[in-house]
């Protein structure tokens, strides 16, 4: 007797089914594992030490730039995901949100993309750019000192 196709298929979709439903939160688990144990995509390392030393170096290195280098919109948009991932990782945290370190660089946070939000396509106000340079640098050293 032969065995039709369609018979052949609902047979192994039969026998393939319960595998599936096995394997499909076991794999979904595994890839949420690994990826909680990972670095995040913007390179922060969990430290919040080392975290606020080098977003506050990149920030001043973005904050630095002329208005006509090509590299100025690259740079920002680097900086503004920086600075959410650095905020999202940090602000929850008890023990970091109560520092001076960290409300002194999220003013400096806040601050310049709040700029980027409202004027995107402007360059830095001499002001906003000297108090920036300020308020990182001021954090960078807090923080390194330890508090």
């Amino acid at each position: 007797m032969p065995v039709s196709l369609s018979g052949l298929a609902a047979g192994l979709a039969a026998l393939f089914r319960p595998i599936v439903r096995v394997l499909t939160p076991l794999c979904l688990a595994g890839v949420l594992l690994l990826s909680a144990c990972s670095a995040s995509a913007s390179g922060l390392s969990g430290n919040y030490v080392d975290d606020t030393v080098a977003v506050a170096d990149t920030l001043l290195g973005t904050i630095a730039l002329s208005a006509d280098d090509p590299e100025r919109p690259a740079a920002e948009q680097q900086a503004r995901a920086l600075m959410n991932d650095y905020v999202a990782r940090y602000r929850p945290r008890q023990a970091v949100n109560g520092l001076s370190s960290f409300t002194t660089m999220q003013t400096a946070l806040n601050s310049l993309a709040g700029h980027y939000a409202n004027y995107p396509n402007r360059p830095l106000p001499e002001a906003l750019q000297a108090r920036l340079k300020k308020e990182l640098k001021s954090a960078e050293s807090t923080v390194v000192r330890g508090s």
